[in-house]
This record gives structure tokens, C-alpha cells and sequence, in this order.
């Protein structure tokens, strides 16, 4: 829904004055904050249209409005003007990034975003490469095989293979070296496909095996993803936030769970650049106070992850989006020269 310039600028002021000081804001601050030579009788009735287009609400206890997650919706969408980020603040964060370590790059990124925001900075740990370069397995005893997995960047997945039917060590090498020579590089999804088409080539105890070890590969190829979260001790001091206890109980079951803040990330991480999921207008954010600012982050130009702050509906927008899109860009850099 289209609104003039004298409703958007009377929901701008009426948003930031709120995100400032948390009170319904009212028609005579109003005329003070948004510089418009309105009459009050004027601004009550843009503002009874905005409260009638559901933009903003009026709490029972005062004549004030305050903005609907729509009307948050309007402001970050189209209203916003992003600020400048505190370059010494980053510098000293971006600081405590170690390079060659991933994990701990992971971490202190999650750290950076909460200390640069002063809410809860989450990090999901790179997504595992779904293609492998090289298979081995190894004999561990009767009917039991280690299957070594080492995928394009060197890393290595190891998972044990419990068999119906023991294996020589020359079957072992044979098998492996039939699914390096035709399927290293792909998916175990393709590879899976391929093989279908290809057992009734091979002797069916081949065949079981390397099923198994595809099967096996999958599994191990998915596991891992997982996320870091830091400063989620921050919320306890935000009053939208912990102002009762099913508040409370919302937001760290959120925290402890972690699948639909893994969901929420998945879905951000496909839409590209910083993405805002606002409280209530959201089914991936669990409470109406709560947003959610992403932006996915890249290792060699391949998105492999997303991170982001988790803070209060009443956050200062303009100040959160460039700290989150930094930290993507600083997280990048580093996984990808790491």
C-alpha cells in the first residue's frame, strides 16, 4: 500500500523517536520530530489512516502510537537511512579474527557481532562440501570397515561401516578405486543415481558394499552443520525482550533447539545480501518482539554459510544492518585466504 510523503515522513519519525525511547509517541512530539507544518488535528488524521492500514497500534494506557511489525516492515524497507559503522570498533574486532583457524574464526565472529551490537550475534558453521574426492576403506576386523572420506579441500570424514558379510582387503581397494576412478567430484546424491544403473555390472556383495559406503557418505556429508551463538546473556537486559517469563521462555527455547533459527538462517542464506525478519509478520521468528538481521557469508565466491544479530523489534536498524554486513564480508576474507 502506497503512502504520501506526509504519511511517510510522520512514520519515520514516529519509528525512530520509539526505537530512541520505547514510549508512545504522540501527535505534539509529532509535529517537533517531523518537521512538517501540520496542524495537530492534521497529524491525528494521518495517523488514525496509519493505525487503519494496521502500520501502527495505540496502547490502551496512552494517547501514543507505536509502530505494528508492518509498520516496522515499511520503515526498513523503504524509510531507512543506514549510518556508518564505527571504523576503530571494527578494526579492533576484526583484530581478534585468527586466520588458519576456521573454528575459531566462526566463534569470534559470533562475538564480534554482539559486542559491535550489544544484542546476540549467531554464526552458522560453513556447510560441508556435498562432493567427495576420494574414498578409501580400511579393514578394522570381521565385517567391520572404516570408510575414509576426504572431500575437495582436504577435509576428512571417517565412518564405520558394520557389514553382513566380511570383505578381503583386495575387494576393499578394488571397490574404492572403481568409485574414485567414476564418481570422484560429485555428489553422494549423484553418485547414487549412477550407481543404480551400474550394480547389475557388478557382483552384488560389490554392490552392497559400495551402497553402504554411499549411504555412509551422505550421512557424514550432512551432519555438521551447526551454528555458534554468543551474547545471548545481552537479552536479558532488553525490556521487550525479558519483560515475563513466556518472553523468556520463548527465546532460549530458540536458543536451545536452534532448528528454527537453522531454518531461518537456510532461508536467508538463499536470498542473498542482509536479509530483516521481523516478529510477528515472520512464522520463523517465534516472538512479536524479536528481529532477526542475516547476511550470508562466501568462501571463494561460494555462499557457504549465514550469520546475524538476534535482537529486539526496537533495535536501531541503521546501526545493526552495517555491522552485520561487515562481519560477513571480514568472515568471508578470512575463511577464504584461512
Amino acid at each position: 500500500m502506497q503512502l504520501d510523503h506526509r504519511a511517510q515522513t510522520l512514520l519515520k519519525a514516529l519509528v525512530e523517536r520509539y526505537i530512541a525511547d520505547g514510549q508512545p509517541v504522540g501527535s505534539r512530539a509529532l509535529s517537533k520530530l517531523s518537521g512538517l507544518e501540520l496542524s495537530p488535528a492534521t497529524i491525528r488524521n494521518v495517523m488514525a489512516d496509519l493505525e487503519d492500514m494496521g502500520f501502527v497500534a495505540s496502547p490502551h494506557t496512552s494517547s501514543g502510537r507505536i509502530p505494528t511489525p508492518r509498520g516496522y516492515r515499511v520503515f526498513v524497507d523503504t524509510l531507512l537511512t543506514v549510518g556508518p559503522i564505527d571504523d576503530k570498533a571494527v578494526d579492533a574486532e576484526r583484530m581478534r579474527l585468527p586466520m588458519h583457524q576456521p573454528q575459531k574464526l566462526i566463534a569470534n565472529a559470533a562475538q564480534m557481532l554482539s559486542s559491535l551490537s550489544q544484542f546476540a550475534g549467531v554464526v552458522q558453521s560453513p556447510r560441508r562440501e556435498s562432493v567427495f574426492q576420494q574414498i578409501e576403506f580400511l579393514r578394522l576386523g570381521e565385517k567391520r570397515i572404516l570408510l575414509v572420506i576426504v572431500d575437495p579441500r582436504g577435509d576428512v570424514q571417517n565412518r564405520l561401516l558394520l557389514l553382513d558379510k566380511d570383505y578381503t582387503p583386495a575387494q576393499l581397494t578394488q571397490s574404492a578405486n572403481y568409485l574414485n576412478q567414476n564418481f570422484a567430484g560429485l555428489s553422494f546424491d549423484a553418485v547414487r543415481k549412477r550407481l543404480s544403473g551400474e550394480l547389475q555390472q557388478l557382483r552384488d556383495d560389490m554392490g552392497r558394499l559400495m551402497q553402504a559406503a554411499v549411504e555412509a557418505g551422505s550421512e557424514a556429508m550432512a551432519e555438521g552443520d551447526d551454528m555458534v551463538i554468543a551474547g545471548e546473556r545481552n537479552l536479558l537486559s532488553v525490556a521487550d525482550l525479558s519483560s515475563n517469563m513466556s518472553s523468556l521462555r520463548q527465546m532460549f527455547e530458540m536458543f536451545e533447539q536452534k532448528t528454527g533459527l537453522m531454518q531461518l538462517l537456510d532461508v536467508s542464506s538463499k536470498a542473498g545480501g542482509v536479509q530483516i525478519f521481523i516478529g510477528g509478520e515472520s512464522k520463523l521468528v517465534p516472538m512479536d518482539e524479536m528481529s532477526v538481521v542475516t547476511a550470508p557469508y562466501a568462501v571463494d565466491g561460494r555462499i557457504v554459510g549465514t550469520l546475524g544479530v538476534i535482537g529486539p523489534t526496537r533495535m536501531a536498524y541503521e546501526r545493526v544492518i552495517p555491522i552485520v554486513d561487515i562481519t560477513a564480508k571480514l568472515l568471508s576474507n578470512a575463511l577464504s585466504h584461512s
